[in-house]
């Protein structure tokens, strides 16, 4: 099995993952881990996190500080220039979907 490449397209997934996830409510990392590891993704915080903050300088997700049981905790939103990309990439899946069955 070609791992490496297998790593890259997963990593993609997980970015539209990310994105329509913060587009339905505010999302934090270990929450994210967990739906992700619902979908059959294993995911660290060591890789989730660039993740986040490569989608937020990109502007595709902006983060806030809530104060949760005495914790801040980051939560990431998605932007407007992130829905459209989300919107995009929606297009590509579906078409690709429709090639590949």
């Amino acid at each position: 099995m070609q791992e490496p490449v297998l790593r890259k397209l997963f990593l993609a997934f997980i970015q539209v993952h990310i994105l329509y996830h913060a587009k339905k409510e505010p999302i934090y990392g270990s929450w994210i881990i967990e739906e992700l590891k619902n979908h059959g993704y294993e995911i660290s915080a060591g890789t989730l996190y660039p993740i986040f903050h490569n989608l937020e300088k990109d502007g595709l997700l902006f983060m806030n500080h809530k104060k949760v049981g005495g914790k801040v905790r980051k939560y990431y939103s998605i932007t407007e220039e992130g829905n459209a990309v989300l919107q995009a990439a929606r297009g590509k899946i579906d078409e690709l979907k429709r090639e590949i069955e």
